[in-house]
């Protein structure tokens, strides 16, 4: 791996993990967090519809094929995610770091949705045990009390369970549904798609700018989750897709919980605990035992790449 290639990996990783203590600072200040969410994608989809403008030569979706990819982008990696995880995050005793644990288990949970709707993906016993794990680490993590499992730290965790599960759910479909539109277009259309989805659902939800009591402090949170984590985010995202493949790339999830952590406690001041250190390395377990095929494949290649040439 080049130090180009770590570089960008390790800007991708701080600006993803503190998209976690952005997203908290702006609820904390009171921004409404279906809004929040729905101001975030506006911002972003024009930068992501710029870029796709810019990078392709045909960036329009074409047919009914395309546009029902679209659509299943929107509602599902877009709308329904987001507005899960800032609801889930307004609670105060949801962290950072907790929401950004909860998040990592995306991996786990897309092998978990392909088993089931793509007939070619299996699962060795090992892997069922590494989707066990994972679950395993969240329920460490929430530590939840049986005679109140209604209580709203529970409920908020669980929310952002479901944000996860939708999106894992929305990449097996989208994959399933592979329509050769370029990924460009894919993230841009769904950006803009699932931002109109939720400024719909705030509208229903009756949210108001005016319960926010610091404008200016809470736009400079849009400010860093539209254009660093989003729009730039991405952007690297692609450029280490097409350098690393899926698999690699797929690790930064486990890079977020830590900077989540780190940024949580540095700007917000949130403890960083042995509970959720605990809960976080099942998690990782669990990942490493479901892709240990791939994650062995990876490694092999990155040690081929790296040695010098053999002399004549």
């Amino acid at each position: 791996m080049s130090y180009r290639t770590l570089g960008l990996f390790g800007v991708l990783a701080v600006v993803w993990g503190s998209a976690f203590m952005a997203i908290k600072a702006g609820l904390e200040l009171g921004f409404p967090p279906v809004l929040f969410a729905a101001f975030r994608y506006d911002i972003a989809g024009v930068f992501m519809l710029g870029y796709a403008w810019y990078v392709l030569d045909d960036p329009i979706p074409r047919g009914r094929a395309q546009w029902g990819q679209i659509a299943i982008g929107s509602v599902f990696l877009i709308a329904i995610y987001h507005a899960l995880l800032f609801i889930g995050e307004q609670d105060p005793a949801v962290t950072s770091a907790t929401a950004a644990i909860v998040v990592s288990l995306n991996p786990v949970l897309t092998t978990g949705c392909a088993r089931v709707l793509l007939p070619d993906e299996r699962l060795s016993p090992i892997g069922w045990l590494g989707m066990l794990l994972g679950l395993i680490g969240v329920v460490v993590l929430t530590n939840p009390d049986p005679s109140n499992l209604l209580a709203s730290d529970v409920i908020a965790t669980g929310l952002i369970f479901v944000a996860t599960l939708s999106f894992s759910l929305g990449s097996v479909l989208t994959q399933r549904s592979d329509t050769g539109l370029p990924i460009e277009s894919m993230e841009a259309y769904s950006m803009v798609g699932g931002a109109l989805l939720m400024h719909g659902l705030s509208f229903l939800l009756g949210e108001s700018m005016r319960s926010i009591v610091h404008p200016g402090e809470a736009l400079l949170a849009l400010g860093y989750l539209s254009i660093f984590s989003s729009a730039l985010g991405f952007l690297i995202y692609f450029e280490l897709l097409e350098r690393l493949g899926p698999i690699e790339i797929n690790l930064v999830s486990y890079t977020a919980p830590p900077v989540a952590a780190i940024s949580g406690f540095l700007v917000l001041g949130e403890r960083i605990t042995l509970q959720g250190v605990l809960g976080f390395t099942i998690v990782l377990i669990g990942f490493i035992l479901l892709k240990r095929a791939a994650l062995r494949n990876a490694i092999s290649d990155v040690r081929s790449t790296s040695q010098p040439p053999a002399d004549d």
